[in-house]
């Protein structure tokens, strides 16, 4: 498996954030509204882990990578 040089770190200020808010933080939807569309049509990974729930808490030193989309990191 390939390394990708291109991890996008998004901070956060608070203990957590989850999973939804996460995706609009990163751009990759434009409102919270389509968190629910996008993860029944995207397969996203938290840690290497197949992972569906938009509730999902995301603390800091967790990656998240969406096929074709990018990798993230949360710092």
């Amino acid at each position: 498996m390939e390394k990708s040089e291109n991890m996008t770190e998004i901070q956060i200020d608070t203990e957590y954030i989850t999973l939804g808010q996460f995706l609009k933080a990163a751009d990759v939807i434009q409102t919270g509204g389509m968190a629910k569309w996008f993860l029944s049509e995207y397969e996203v990974f938290v840690n290497g882990e197949q992972d569906q729930r938009r509730g999902r808490k995301l603390r800091t030193g967790d990656k998240i990578e969406i096929p074709d989309v990018g990798e993230f990191t949360i710092v």
